[in-house]
């Protein structure tokens, strides 16, 4: 059996993550129009959003070690009850009129913990449901599952909040966390076996230990910091002024959903492709994010702006798999959680940097100068993981055979 989908609990979590992701895609359109249907203060809105960002960095490692010493599943039903609690008296007080900031911010700081705890959960879970099975293939589905959702959930999001308002949309994402946690609560887990019990800070630092034991971890999570770096604060920021002064905001539109359709038929192809040196593939992929910048740059017009974002989106989606799964195969599964959670912060850690420094980078070289280098820097930093060993001769598993019947 080497389709994921015919194991019942790889079945009841694909169905949970699918309900849970739809409403946390919903999220971020209906935060923002209730807290401004209710506040009219784009100050109020920036508090809560900080408000729930904040916990994703304070407790994102105890949420590895967490994840690491307990039963994932038990974690991740817990998770998600909260998340339906906190998110229910946010939709509670925005519908009845009863907003306030202090209140609001807190639930969604509350919100924000929990999600420091589901994410290295949920990165860790996989390979204990999938074992023996596909990883690659359970990544697959479940990477074009949320790369789809990403793409329709605001839309929906949009018509709730038009139809309803905004409050209705967030109590609309409460229940969905409800459906993921009787989703979680029906997973087939091995049983945990915990090993010797130590404090917290004691596997925070094994965890650390680990992730610097990895060279090929440390590299390809230290090319990150820099990709992401770039992207939030070269595409996201500079990119929409350079489009507005060379293609127009419509054009704008067409590239950015260009490359979305990118990330989602790669994710969606990576069910079928196999690569022996599957994180190798991945980084050389991964560096054709370069050339939508190089091109906005340079000032090309939209039609090489749309074929190189598609490219950018088609080698995203193939790291983002071969990432999930290189990890799941190499790193053992009692450290995975810790791994995945120092992977997350150091990968994200450089994005604040990119959002503040390239405006002055900008207002001091040009718009232009700025978005071409960021692209070579983009390319370069894909590329450099490739330079050590243990990234170019990490070799993907074998893939399972089928069970002959009997």
């Amino acid at each position: 059996m080497t389709r994921p989908l015919q194991n019942s609990s790889f079945r009841w979590f694909f169905t949970g993550r699918l309900v849970s992701l739809l409403g946390s895609s919903m999220a971020p359109v209906a935060i923002a129009f209730a807290v401004l249907e209710s506040s009219h203060s784009a100050g109020d809105l920036g508090i809560v959003l900080a408000a729930r960002s904040i916990p994703l960095v304070l407790f994102l490692l105890v949420g590895g070690a967490v994840a690491d010493r307990m039963s994932r599943g038990a974690l991740l039903v817990m998770s998600n009850l909260g998340a339906a609690l906190t998110q229910g008296i946010a939709a509670l007080l925005l519908v009845s009129g009863a907003y306030h900031l202090s209140a609001i911010a807190s639930v969604e700081f509350l919100n924000g913990t929990l999600t420091a705890f589901t994410s290295p959960a949920l990165r860790g879970i996989v390979p204990q449901l999938v074992a023996g099975i596909d990883n690659q293939r359970a990544n697959s589905l479940l990477a074009t599952a949320k790369n789809a959702i990403s793409v329709a959930g605001p839309t929906a999001s949009g018509l709730v909040v038009a139809a309803w308002g905004g409050g209705w949309a967030i109590a609309a994402d409460a229940a969905t966390y409800l459906v993921a946690a009787f989703c979680m609560a029906r997973l087939d887990l091995p049983e945990h076996a915990p090993g010797p019990r130590s404090a917290l800070v004691q596997d925070l630092r094994a965890g650390w230990s680990a992730f610097r034991s990895l060279p090929w971890v440390c590299a390809t999570v230290a090319a990150f910091a820099v990709t992401n770096c770039v992207y939030v604060g070269v595409w996201n920021v500079l990119g929409p002024t350079t489009a507005k002064a060379s293609i127009g905001a419509v054009s704008w539109g067409v590239v950015l959903s260009t490359r979305a359709v990118g990330v989602l038929v790669s994710s969606a192809a990576m069910y079928r492709v196999r690569l022996r040196r599957l994180l190798s593939a991945g980084q050389m992929c991964f560096a054709l994010g370069a050339l939508p910048l190089v091109a906005l740059g340079l000032r090309r017009s939209v039609f090489w702006l749309v074929p190189s974002a598609l490219a950018a989106g088609l080698g995203q989606g193939v790291m983002g798999i071969a990432w999930d799964t290189s990890l799941q195969e190499h790193v053992p599964n009692a450290l995975l959680s810790r791994i995945a959670a120092y992977d997350d912060l150091v990968s994200f850690i450089a994005v604040p940097i990119g959002q503040v420094a390239v405006a002055p980078l900008a207002a001091a070289l040009g718009d232009a100068h700025v978005v071409v280098a960021g692209g070579i820097l983009f390319g370069a930093a894909a590329l450099a993981p490739l330079l050590f060993r243990s990234v170019r001769g990490l070799e993907q598993k074998p893939k399972p055979q089928p069970t002959p019947a009997t």
